[in-house]
This record gives C-alpha cells, structure tokens and sequence, in this order.
C-alpha cells in the first residue's frame, strides 16, 4: 500500500509553511537538504508526528540560523555546537538541524567520532532502513523520496531491520538494540532474524548505556499499545537478565507432586497489557509490571497448601526503592505511588474472597486514599485466568467492592481521613509527653472510625478518648 503513494501526495502532505520556508533558504544558500527519519517513517505509517529532522549537506547550523532570521523573533533556536546541531521550536513543531555526516566509535563509548559527509553516509548511520528514508526539500526534487535500504519494502513487510551489518550498527551504538524493541513494540512489527542475532551476540554491550537512556526506552516499551511484544523480545534477546533480572526471576513454573504454580512473568505481562487497555499511565503500568516482583523470592512449597507466595506484596514493596535506585527511575511521590499499589494489590482479591464488611471497605479505602480507583483497576486486570466462569465471579464480585466503596465513601467520608483529635491534642489533654500512651490512643481513634464503633466526628472521638484513657489510668489535665 506505501509503494502506491505517489509524489504528488507526498508534495501535498509537506505543503507546510515552515517546510517550505526551509525549502527556500537552502535552494538560496545552494545547500542540499533532506526531511529524514521519524517525519518520513511516520507518513507512511499514518502517524502525526511533529518532530521535524533536516539533514543539510553542508553546515547544518548556519541552516537553522538563517531559517530562525527568516520566522521571526517569537522563533526558539538553540545551537548545540559541541553536537553540530540546533533545534528551532515554532509553533507545534520541533525542527532539529544537522550537517550530514559520517562516523566511527571506539569499542567503550556511544560517542561517535564525526565526520562532514555525503546524504547516503547520513543515511547509513541511522538505527533502522525505516528510519533512513528521505524527502527531498530542494527545489523541483522537492518530496522525492530516497530509499536506498529499502526501508519501504521493510514498512510493507512490517520488518525492523538495519542498514549495514546489524552486529556493527548495535556494537557502534548498543542503545539501538533497545529502540529495535521500542519500535517492534510500538509499531507491532518484527525484527529481521539477522537483526534479532546481532541483538543476541552483542547484548553485553548494552552496559556501556547510561541507565537513564536505557529506561527512557524501557518506559517507551512499557507505554506502547501492547508493551508485551516488547518484554517477550527482551526476554529472547537476553536483555532482560540485564536490564531487570528481578523480572526475568519470575519466567518458569514449576511442579512437585503434581501440583504446579503458573508462571509468573507470562501472567504479569498479561496483567500489564490488560491496564495498558484501559490507561496510558506509565506508573500505573509499572505498578502491573512490579506487581508480583517478590513471588520469587517468596516461593515456598507446603506439603498441605501446595505452592505459596506468603507476603509478595510487602516484600514487592521493599524490592522497588533499590529497583528504582539502580533504573534511575524518580525516587519520589511516584515510587511512593508504586509501593502502595504493590502492597495493596492482594487486599480487593481478599475482599472478594471473604465477606465484604463495612469496616474493611473502610481500610482500604483509608489505606489506598485517592489512589483506590487505580488499585481497583490494577486488581481487575490482575484476574488471568482462562476459566470465563471464575473471571466472570470475580467480576462480579469486583464490582459488589466498587460499589461498597462509594457507598461507605459518601457514608463515612474516611479516604484521606484524619482523626478528628490529634496526638497534639491528645497530648495537651492529658499534660503527656511524646510517648507509647499518645500512640496508642491516637491509634484506637483511627481503629474506631475505620471499624465503624463511632462515627467521623470531634464528639464522638472525644468521648471514646476519654473511655480508652481511663484503661491506661489517665485522666484529662485539671485545665482542660
């Protein structure tokens, strides 16, 4: 369907302004230029995209320069001189510029050594044929396309594949095993066998990748449409053992005495995939993936109870700062975010599988706060099994919960909650100092509402303080 595009339709789609401004000043300094990349690639995919890569045969910068002079004072340009580029930002698009060139690696860095070069040496440093497509932007060539790794043919075979010797091209540059993944995972194509080798033999070398570039793409992997297809080519390639062993800790089932357990990583990608259908949260998503993180580490086998994960969720909880630490992954609310969502995830399935009470509603609800309706969501995507009728159950059973939820939340008013007596208060009552007495009656307060023996209000708090205080041997102050 791509090979039956003509160039007219071409020209009409790169009949922008800012395109075609472009156009002009290179035609004026005689410099060839070339849109490359990304824009291409995604015209044919049907994709928008409004990030813009011109390649200049000739100096790249001194392009962007006079093109900025050209849009005006409200144009944003920055030179990055070190990189022979610059970057004008106008309107809703991000336009980068750079001199077409060659180059070379050395066996311990992803910083090439460059070289001024030709269009076709430009092309041939890019990751992948679908990548290294150009438009022509001088002239009568104006939308001409240049293709000369075949990258069309690969489109049409949905094929990721690279333009020179793969184990060069990923030894050069071992971040590009990574954006194979991202782009097999985003755009549901398939890695060329010889590409997918190369990934193999030289998956090493993605040690010599800062953390952060690598989990800039894992996240990318994470928030495409079925993240799966790329933690299924992570774990075949060998990267996984590398970037998340504690994920590739989960892959294997195991049997004794003809009792088996399923296995773990293929169920956490589908529970991943099932929230990605319904958000495009990244830490949502990476709450699915971490989700059963610990059943490795808590894999015990009882002879009467079979198979058990004893406390996966508290300890999936404590596995995640240093995970986070090692992914350079933001060490704040959002980790925060996480832990809970790990550490909860089991409490709706209990809910589910006991009596739905007043009073563990309320915890739950005072536990998760404002983040109940995600863990709902992750809870629900976490039902994998293949029996409809046990899915349909807990459905079923799910949506009794959602409704206690609002139920007791328009009652009850405890998410977020805070005790209407502090242990400020409790302490100015009683003339105590910070201590074991103020904690456990702040605590019996908490317990009280949350189990639904007094109500969310200042009396009936204060009324139960004075009764709970009385067992401890403590009377309000004289003055209060």
């Amino acid at each position: 369907m791509y090979m039956e595009i003509s160039r007219e339709e071409i020209q009409s789609h790169l009949n922008i302004p800012v395109l075609k401004l472009v156009s002009r000043v290179a035609d004026e300094k005689k410099m060839p230029c070339y849109l490359i990349g990304g824009f291409v690639r995604d015209y044919f995919l049907r994709r928008p995209s409004k990030d813009i890569d011109i390649v200049a045969v000739g100096p790249g910068i001194e392009l962007a320069e006079a093109v900025a002079r050209e849009l005006g004072k409200k144009t944003h340009l920055t030179v990055f001189k070190n990189f022979g580029t610059a970057q004008i930002k106008y309107k809703d698009f991000e336009i980068e510029f750079v001199g077409a060139r060659k180059e070379s690696y050395s066996h311990d860095s992803r910083k090439p050594i460059v070289e001024d070069g030709t269009l076709e040496d430009d092309q041939k440093r890019r990751d992948f044929t679908i990548n290294a497509m150009a438009f022509c932007l001088n002239g009568d060539h104006y939308g001409e396309l240049l293709d000369p790794f075949n990258g069309m043919q690969d489109l049409e075979d949905l094929i990721i594949r690279t333009p020179l010797d793969p184990d060069i091209t990923f030894s050069d540059d071992p971040l590009r095993m990574m954006r194979a993944v991202r782009f097999a995972s985003q755009l549901g194509f398939d890695i060329f066998p010889d590409t997918f080798s190369a990934i193999e033999r030289n998956k090493e070398r993605i040690h010599i990748v800062s953390r952060e570039r690598v989990t800039d793409e894992l996240n990318k992997i994470i928030l495409s449409p079925k993240p799966s297809i790329g933690f299924v080519i992570l774990e075949k390639t060998g990267l996984l053992e590398l970037i998340l062993p504690e994920l590739m800790a989960l892959k294997g089932a195991e049997t004794k005495d003809g009792v088996g357990h399923k296995d773990n990583f293929y169920h956490t990608l589908v529970v991943l995939d099932n929230v990605s259908r319904r958000t495009g949260d990244l830490w949502l998503r990476w709450s699915a993936l971490l989700h059963d993180i610990a059943k490795p580490v808590t894999k015990r086998w009882d002879p009467k109870q079979g198979w058990t994960f004893y406390n996966h969720s508290i300890v999936g909880e404590r596995m995640i700062p240093k995970i986070f630490s090692r992914m350079k992954l933001p060490q704040n609310e959002k980790m925060k975010y996480i832990q809970k969502m790990v550490s909860l995830h089991m409490r709706p399935m209990q809910l589910v599988e006991e009596e739905v009470t007043d009073s563990a509603v309320r915890r739950l609800l005072f536990d998760a706060g404002d983040d109940i309706d995600d863990l709902m969501t992750l809870c629900e995507a976490d039902i994998t099994s293949k029996n409809p009728e046990k899915v349909k159950r807990f459905m079923n059973n799910f949506k009794i919960v959602r409704e206690k939820l609002l139920e007791i939340e328009e009652k009850d008013r405890v998410r977020n909650f805070q005790p209407p007596i502090d242990g400020k208060e409790i302490m100015e009552i009683f003339a105590l100092p910070p201590g074991r007495e103020v904690g456990i009656l702040k605590s019996a307060i908490k317990d009280a509402i949350l189990d639904g023996i007094i109500p969310n209000e200042q009396g009936a708090a204060y009324r139960f303080l004075l009764e709970k205080a009385s067992e401890l041997n403590l009377k309000p102050h004289p003055d209060n």
